[in-house]
């Protein structure tokens, strides 16, 4: 039987998201790849119980996570129901709807239909009555943006999420997002984009958006897919995404000079006393319009590394100087990693 540690709420720092009364943990636990039913589940109740006693309350999903999809959601909702039930109240869980979930015209991107089924079908495999927060995870190029938000204010009026949030929207679509919403008389809560110390591209104008309309930032893929680790120090690992063929990371993309800044960054991170993934995630952290951090993981050691990320001291101007001439310098970083 599941006993959380008593001491977990003292270790964890939290943090306000955007314009709101929530306080989301320093990093969230993401289910995107691992949790799925293709990996054994005691790993993943490991993952789960351990990030719990943690301090971590925000765990991320949606409907596709797996594979296959939709099993991440079983995997969460299995371990809900035998250890994690007394603490629901306790704890921030969200999901998404925007990627392929089924054949047909409504089983995907941003439709009133698509989106409002697919919350009632996470729901169902999670064992849930309502989720903390529904996402729009992807723009419609071809819905108007009216329908999509439409159909958020009416997962949070029907009871069914208490927050509405989007993920990878454009800085000009997240900003009509936040104005449908709020004239529906819904906050846009959150906004999930990819980014780290390799791709900068938040900082252009969405970041802007999000402090201007009091939406947090709860950045994805804030290692780059493993390459803001110490994986990659001595090359490429022959257990590593790169060298298995991801299609989120190549191998022809790890370059000799990308190598190079790795090593760089590392050398700043352990000048302060933190491993390169710490401080890849307090970097995030360094904008007030963060609110967390979304990790993801395979073993629990990865999950408390970066946890520690929130005891590292603040960025003095000559670190941020030194980090922004290793990620800025040509040749161009490495991106969408």
């Amino acid at each position: 039987m599941y006993k959380a540690d008593g001491k977990r709420y003292g270790t964890m720092l939290y943090k306000r998201a955007g314009r709101s009364g929530l306080k989301l943990p320093y990093v969230s636990l993401g289910l995107w790849h691992n949790f799925g039913g293709l990996f054994p589940y005691e790993n993943s109740r490991e993952m789960v119980l351990g990030a719990f006693d943690l301090g971590i309350t925000h765990f991320d999903l949606a409907n596709n996570y797996g594979p296959p999809p939709g099993t991440a959601e079983e995997t969460f909702g299995r371990i809900l129901r035998q250890d994690l039930a007394p603490h629901r109240d306790e704890m921030i869980i969200s999901t998404k709807a925007g990627y392929l979930m089924w054949e047909g015209p409504y089983g995907e991107w941003g439709s009133r239909k698509y989106l409002l089924a697919s919350l009632d079908a996470s729901l169902k495999r999670m064992g849930l009555s309502y989720v903390d927060i529904f996402y729009s995870h992807r723009p419609d190029p071809d819905t108007p943006l009216e329908e999509t938000m439409g159909a958020l204010a009416q997962a949070v009026k029907s009871g069914k999420a208490l927050y509405a949030a989007i993920s990878n929207y454009p800085p000009e679509q997240a900003e009509k997002a936040a104005d449908l919403l709020e004239s529906m008389g819904i906050h846009c809560l959150l906004h999930q984009p990819r980014y780290n110390l390799f791709d900068r591209g938040p900082e252009g104008g969405l970041y802007k958006v999000l402090g201007k309309k009091g939406i947090g930032a709860i950045p994805f893929s804030p290692l780059a897919q493993g390459l803001l680790t110490d994986r990659y120090l001595n090359g490429i690992p022959e257990d590593s995404r790169a060298a298995g063929g991801s299609v989120f990371l190549k191998k022809e993309q790890i370059t000799p000079a990308l190598l190079d800044k790795i090593k760089a960054l590392n050398a700043v991170a352990m000048a302060r006393g933190q491993t390169l993934a710490q401080m890849a995630i307090s970097w995030l952290h360094n904008s007030p319009v963060t609110a967390s951090v979304i990790i993801g993981a395979s073993r629990l050691t990865q999950i408390r590394d970066c946890a520690r990320a929130q005891d590292g001291a603040p960025f003095s101007e000559e670190e941020l100087r030194k980090i922004d001439g290793i990620t800025l310098a040509q040749p161009a970083a490495f991106q969408k990693a």
